[in-house]
């Protein structure tokens, strides 16, 4: 990392850019152009947002800034291959302990939780409301079949004439 910030640095001194000037144009603070010149990674909360930085201070200075990247890449990727399993639990804790305060979630981020309903569940209800509904068919149809029931007491135009 400190050759990166050192080959910007001297980018940047050949120019003949000041710190400040360059901070200014590029919307950082000063203080972060000079981490990035020292090599000082852990000045930054965000090892993403220090590549960001590197990208943007190396298109600035007019350097190659795929190959800054790569680098970049290169060192992260041995810087974090030699950290041992104990540094990485230790940090996770670590992490936890800092963490302690609330944060405010954006509604554009926040999901919302999905109501997980089993798949029996849907099965029963579904059944219960056919069960319902085919009581109901049922109850329709025989209903009306017990209107039309014939009257014994009727009878045919036949009939009637010869009991007359």
């Amino acid at each position: 990392m400190k050759e990166i910030g050192e080959k910007l640095k001297e980018t940047r001194e050949s120019i003949g850019v000041s710190i400040e000037e360059a901070a200014e144009d590029l919307k950082m603070r000063p203080s972060q152009i000079e981490n990035i010149e020292a090599g000082n990674m852990e000045a930054f909360k965000d090892i993403f947002s220090l590549k960001y930085f590197i990208r943007d201070y190396s298109k600035y200075l007019g350097l190659d800034y795929e190959d800054m990247i790569d680098e970049y890449n290169e060192y992260l990727f041995d810087y974090t291959s030699k950290l041992s399993l104990d540094d990485i639990k230790k940090a996770k804790k670590k992490m936890k302990k800092k963490d302690t305060t609330k944060r405010i979630a954006s509604p554009y981020t926040v999901q919302k939780r999905k109501i997980e309903i089993p798949p029996v569940v849907i099965y029963v209800a579904l059944l219960l409301v056919i069960l319902v509904v085919g009581y109901f068919v049922v109850l329709f149809f025989n209903q009306d079949n017990d209107d039309f029931v014939e009257d014994p007491i009727v009878m045919n135009a036949g009939e009637w004439e010869e009991n007359k």
